[in-house]
């Protein structure tokens, strides 16, 4: 069920997954996004009753739906819910970029940070409900200032959003919630409809049409990163909890077929006991198919001569998640360039990152986290750059920027500045 291998057979075995790779997909998604530009409203209910069977009406989720939704919600739910938000809201508020400004004989230059003014969120649904991911999502958007912020999620066949979904976007805060899904609803977002507004901006998780869709309408909307299958690394010395380390790679593997558990270990003896509770624990998993299929598929362990050897197997790996189950494990943090988010020791299980940390779950996959980051509140601001300079500040750069622009070829450049130097020569020529 976990093969075992060194690092090269690894990647001989395990290619790194291609998730935009799909051509009919691709096919498909292409076909929605423009019978939706085209048709609005009318191509979403259609749609949603092919693909969800289910017959709206509206497609905006009334208030007292919301409300009701809320009051069904079991009370110990809603406040953990409460608790989680305000986490979420204290971790991301430490990411707020503050206006600078720096001056000299004459000038002035600085830059402002300024909120996006709408932002569109996906968050998984139909038959399951994923309140975290509303609270990741929207969260850093409200710190960041973003006033507009609605969601759309599929609904089930009957028309109805589960009512932890609902309870979670009143709870933090969302302008309104859309019954769409699918790439239907990421085109709705990107281009707006009679009922969905346009937004700047598209975050949040989805399959495979959602990912392909976000990347189609990429450039007419900014979106956060195309997120692939989830991942974890665990990295363990001989001292670990085997049964820990068992726990918290099913605690990925039953997300999805396609999802990625690896254990990074020097140790056999570690390895061999981590299948047996591997074995052992699966059993009773509600997901245990989808579980045992990642494994056996996505799985492995990956032997390591010792510790030093297993930090260039996690950057090249540049997981989402990566687990340290190692004696002082905060003395290894450096050797990590790599990763979306690191949980330190035995009792940081990466489900603490999902729901109750603070931190955002919103993570790069596909070693994405070799040039990308958490989802935060960086991704909902715009930075604007400013500048003045006064005459003489200007004229006495005046000619050093000519220079630089006539290297480049470019002569109107220079006269526009050399113009301002020479009051009674429009033609700018530099005589000195």
């Amino acid at each position: 069920m976990l093969p075992l291998y060194s690092y090269k057979q690894y990647k001989q075995n395990r290619p790194d997954p291609s998730p935009l790779d799909y051509a009919n997909e691709r096919e498909q998604v292409a076909e929605i996004i423009e019978t939706v530009r085209r048709s609005g409203d009318s191509a979403l209910k259609a749609y949603t009753l092919r693909f969800d069977q289910a017959d709206l009406r509206e497609l905006k989720a009334a208030d007292r739906e919301i409300e009701q939704a809320t009051g069904e919600v079991d009370p110990l739910l809603l406040a953990a819910i409460r608790e989680a938000k305000g986490n979420i809201e204290r971790y991301h508020r430490h990411q707020l970029a503050q206006n600078w400004w720096e001056s000299g004989p004459g000038w002035t230059a600085g830059q402002r940070y300024i909120p996006l003014q709408s932002v569109g969120a996906y968050i998984p649904g139909g038959t399951a409900a994923y309140p975290s991911s509303v609270l990741m999502t929207v969260v850093p958007a409200k710190v960041a200032g973003v006033k507009e912020i609605y969601i759309c999620t599929p609904p089930d066949s009957s028309g109805r959003i589960n009512p932890l979904t609902l309870a979670a976007a009143r709870e933090a805060g969302v302008s309104a919630v859309f019954k769409i899904g699918g790439a239907q609803a990421v085109a709705a977002m990107a281009y707006g409809t009679e009922t969905i507004p346009a937004a700047q901006k598209i975050v949040g998780p989805g399959n495979i049409y959602v990912t392909l869709a976000k990347k189609e309408v990429f450039g007419q909307v900014g979106i956060d990163m195309l997120a692939g299958p989830s991942e974890i690394v665990i990295v363990a010395g001989a001292e670990a909890r085997a049964d820990y380390i068992a726990a918290d790679l099913l605690s990925q593997a039953e997300h999805d077929p396609l999802s990625r558990s690896l254990l990074v270990t020097p140790s056999e003896n570690l390895a061999a006991e981590v299948k047996n509770h591997l074995a052992e624990q699966i059993i009773s998993l509600p997901r245990r198919r989808i579980a045992e299929q990642s494994l056996t598929e996505q799985g492995a362990v990956i032997m390591v001569p010792g510790l030093e050897e297993a930090w260039p197997v996690v950057n090249d790996l540049a997981p989402e998640h990566l687990e340290l189950h190692l004696d002082e494990a905060w003395q290894y943090l450096d050797r990590i360039t790599s990763a979306g988010a690191v949980f330190i020791g035995p009792y940081t299980p990466e489900s603490l990152g999902d729901y109750w940390a603070g931190s955002n779950h919103v993570l790069p996959t596909s070693r994405a986290a070799r040039y990308a980051s958490a989802l935060g509140v960086a991704d909902f601001i715009k930075r604007s750059q400013v500048i003045c300079y006064t005459k003489e500040a200007l004229q006495e750069s005046a000619s050093r920027i000519a220079a630089l622009a006539r290297a480049e070829g470019l002569e109107a450049h220079a006269r526009s500045v050399l113009m301002r130097r020479h009051k009674n020569d429009p033609q700018g020529q530099d005589r000195t």
